[in-house]
C-alpha cells in the first residue's frame, strides 16, 4: 500500500468515527455515556482479559512484568471510573441563578489518541473510558510494539459495546502496520488529539494544527532529607522504582539524599535490594553502549538487568535495582537523565538546601514540570520544593510512581499522562482527565448590573502612589 493509500485508510477510520461520535451525541443521555465508559472499563478489568492483555503486553513489547501489569490495568482503571462515576458530563451541568450563566456539556468530537508502547492497554483503556463518558468517539495510533495489545483491547471491547447494543465505530485504531504518515494524517484530522510517549511524538502534536493535549518527560528527582523514615522511604522507593521494570514516567531516577543521613540511608536501601554502585563509567558504559539506552536493559527483570550491565557476580543475590553514585548533570553525563530501567542516579547534598538546587539542575536538564519527590518530616519544605522548582507535583512521603498518576490514599486523578506545564512545554499543568475531554456551551443571560465606581476600583492604589 502506498503513501496515499495509507493516508486514504485513516482518513476513512477518521470518518467512520465522526459519524458514530454524531449519532452518540445527537441520541446521548448520561445514562448512555456512563454505560459506554462502564463497558470499556470492564473490558480491561474482567480478570482473564487483563492477564491475557498483560501476558501480550510484555511478550509484544519486551518491556515490563506481567503480575504488575496486571495491578496497573486493574487499578488505574479502577480509579478513574471512581473518579468519574458521579460527574456530570451531559446536558446542563452548572446554572448559577447569580451570574445568570448555565453551562451545557459538549463532546470534543473525535479524540485522536497516540499510545505507547509502555503501557499498551493501561493508557489507551484510560483514555477511551474519558473520551466516552464526555460523548467522544476516539481512534488510537498505538506504537509498533503495542499494536497487538491494542487489537486485542478494542476486540473486548467491542465484545462489550455488542452486549449494549454500542456502536464499535467509537473506539477504533489506525489499522497496522504503522507508520509515521498514518499518526500524522491522525493528529491533523481529529478535533483534539492526546499523546503520551516519545517526545518527537510531543512536538508533531503541538505542531500538527490541531488542539492538543501532550505530556512532557519524566526523570523523576526524589530528595531524602535528614527528617526522613530512612526505612519508610527506602521501602517505598524500592516498591516505586521497581514496578513493572521502571516503565512509568513517574518511577525515581536520581535520588538526592543530605549528606547527615547519606550512610545510613544507603544501608537502608540495602535492605530493600538497593545494590549502591560506586562505578559510575562501568554502568553507563554498558546502559549507554553506543549512545542510546540498552534494549537488554530497558524495563527488564533485574535479573536480566544485572546480566546485561555485567553486574550480576557483583551485587548481593538479592539486589532488585541499582543505586549509582554520581555527581555530574547534564548532557555529558547521561545517569542524570531518564534510564527506564531498574537504576537510579545517586546524589549526595551538602543540606536540604543543596538538594533543591541539585534537583532543579537535573530537572533543568530533563523532567522539568512533571514532578518531584520529598521524604521528610516538614511539611514546610514540600510547600519550599512548590514555589521554587520547576514541577507540577510534589509527591510527599508516598512511593512516586504509584502517587503521581492518582492513588486511592491521595486526591489526584487517576491518569496515565501527567502534563508538565509550560516548565515541560505542555499546554497543561495537570494528570489528564476526564475534564480535558469535554468542552461547554454556556447560555449568558442578563442580570442587574455590578458596575463599581472608579474611586472603589482605585482607593486603594490612590492611598500609596496618589492619584
Amino acid at each position: 500500500m502506498n503513501a496515499q493509500d495509507q493516508i486514504g485508510e485513516v482518513e476513512a477510520i477518521v470518518a467512520k468515527a465522526r459519524a458514530a461520535q454524531q449519532r452518540y451525541e445527537a441520541n446521548g443521555s448520561q445514562e448512555r455515556y456512563d454505560l459506554a465508559a462502564q463497558a470499556a472499563g470492564w473490558a480491561i478489568m474482567e480478570p482473564a482479559r487483563n492477564r491475557h492483555l498483560a501476558e501480550l503486553s510484555v511478550r509484544t513489547t519486551g518491556l515490563g512484568n506481567v503480575a504488575d501489569k496486571i495491578t496497573k490495568n486493574h487499578r488505574k482503571t479502577l480509579g478513574l471510573l471512581r473518579d468519574i462515576a458521579d460527574v456530570p458530563t451531559y446536558g446542563v451541568i452548572s446554572d448559577d441563578p447569580v451570574t445568570g450563566i448555565t453551562e451545557i456539556a459538549r463532546p470534543m468530537g473525535v479524540v485522536g489518541a497516540v499510545v505507547p508502547s509502555t503501557n499498551p492497554a493501561a493508557t489507551p483503556a484510560n483514555n477511551i473510558i474519558n473520551a466516552l463518558k464526555c460523548g467522544n468517539a476516539i481512534v488510537l495510533s498505538p506504537s509498533p510494539k503495542g499494536v497487538a495489545a491494542c487489537e486485542v483491547l478494542l476486540d473486548y471491547i467491542h465484545r462489550e459495546f455488542a452486549k449494549i447494543g454500542e456502536d464499535p465505530d467509537l473506539v477504533q485504531m489506525v489499522p497496522a502496520p504503522g507508520s509515521k504518515e498514518k499518526t500524522q494524517r491522525l493528529l491533523e484530522i481529529s478535533d483534539i488529539i492526546v499523546v503520551t510517549g516519545s517526545q518527537n511524538n510531543v512536538k508533531r502534536a503541538y505542531t500538527s494544527g490541531t488542539p492538543a493535549l501532550a505530556v512532557g518527560a519524566g526523570n523523576v528527582t526524589v530528595i531524602v532529607d535528614e527528617t526522613a523514615d530512612l526505612a519508610e522511604a527506602a521501602s517505598k522507593i524500592a516498591a516505586s522504582k521497581t514496578f513493572d521494570n521502571a516503565t512509568s514516567c513517574s518511577s525515581e531516577n536520581a535520588l538526592v539524599v543530605v549528606d547527615a543521613v547519606y550512610d545510613a540511608f544507603v544501608a537502608e536501601l540495602a535492605k530493600v535490594g538497593g545494590a549502591v554502585v560506586a562505578d559510575e563509567a562501568r554502568i553507563v558504559e554498558r546502559l549507554w553502549p553506543d549512545g542510546h539506552l540498552n534494549r537488554h536493559v530497558i524495563a527488564q527483570d533485574a535479573d536480566q538487568m544485572l546480566t546485561a550491565l555485567g553486574m550480576a557476580d557483583d551485587v548481593p543475590d538479592d539486589t532488585r535495582f541499582l543505586v549509582v553514585e554520581t555527581k555530574g548533570i547534564g548532557p555529558q553525563h547521561p545517569l542524570s537523565g531518564e534510564k527506564l530501567s531498574r537504576v537510579a542516579a545517586l546524589y549526595r547534598a551538602a543540606d536540604f538546601e543543596g538538594a533543591c538546587t541539585i534537583a532543579a539542575r537535573v530537572m533543568d536538564h530533563q523532567g522539568a514540570g512533571h514532578s518531584v519527590g520529598l521524604h521528610s518530616a516538614e511539611d514546610s519544605r514540600a510547600l519550599h520544593l512548590g514555589h521554587h522548582l520547576p514541577t507540577c507535583r510534589v509527591i510527599v512521603n508516598q512511593a512516586h510512581c504509584f502517587a503521581t498518576g492518582g492513588a486511592f490514599n491521595n486526591g489526584m486523578p487517576f491518569s496515565l499522562s501527567m502534563g508538565c506545564g509550560s516548565w515541560g512545554g505542555n499546554s497543561i499543568d495537570d494528570n489528564l482527565h476526564w475534564k480535558h475531554f469535554l468542552q461547554t456551551a454556556k447560555v449568558i443571560r442578563e442580570i442587574p448590573p455590578r458596575e463599581p465606581t472608579v474611586e472603589e476600583i482605585f482607593a486603594g492604589y490612590w492611598s500609596k502612589a496618589g492619584a
